[in-house]
């Protein structure tokens, strides 16, 4: 099984290394890390840089295209090249994944049109400006494509499909063997249980970077 996570400035670190902990764990997995160029991807804070090991131009197939999210993926919904890559790779695809903001991605490459789709809760209205229909789900399925919510949710996304194709006691194995068990310090991990001051701390760090 050939994984392809699509790797870019502005990424945010869980949205590809949390899936990948899981997809790397599937029988007969081939992960592959694809960048614009072979080289180092920076984070959206800066701090960490994650490597590309193979250029888009020599990937043109997948069986599974993984898009993380990041506020670098503002610049990636114009930029033609990244689009037309992401289509003639999902032409090849049995499954075509994205964790936070990198749904909008697949919207903007036209391939969530009509589709129930979600991202981070900051930015799902926006999928309705390509034609997505936004879905405040934590993983949302319509055909061969698989959004995840914010960050996070990309474990639970790549869990699921894990149990999928390899079957429940497979990816109840992958659970366990990387311990996810979440016990969070605080009830504030969604925007319908976080206070108000919270979300708008957060809707104003989003306002800053867009």
């Amino acid at each position: 099984m050939d994984i392809v996570i699509y790797l870019f400035e502005g990424i945010t670190a869980l949205d590809a290394v949390g899936p990948y902990e899981v997809l790397t764990r599937l029988p007969d997995a081939r992960v592959r890390f694809v960048g614009d160029e072979v080289g180092l991807a920076r984070t959206d804070n800066g701090a960490l840089a994650l490597a590309c090991d193979v250029a888009r131009r020599d990937v043109d197939r997948a069986d599974v295209l993984l898009v993380p999210g990041g506020f670098g993926t503002r610049r990636l919904e114009s930029d033609e090249s990244v689009l037309e890559w992401i289509r003639a790779v999902d032409a090849t695809t049995q499954t075509t994944m994205s964790v936070c903001t990198g749904s909008m991605v697949l919207a903007a490459a036209g391939l969530l049109r009509e589709r129930p789709a979600t991202t981070h809760w900051a930015s799902l209205e926006r999928l309705a400006e390509y034609g997505a229909v936004p879905t405040s789900e934590r993983v949302v399925t319509s055909d061969k494509y698989v959004t995840a919510a914010g960050v996070s949710s990309g474990i639970d996304m790549a869990l699921r499909y894990a149990a999928r194709t390899a079957g429940e006691e497979l990816a109840m194995t992958v659970q366990l063997g990387i311990e996810y068990d979440p016990d969070p310090p605080f009830d504030c991990g969604s925007v319908d249980t976080a206070p108000p001051e919270i979300v708008q701390a957060i809707l104003g760090r989003f306002a800053e970077r867009s």
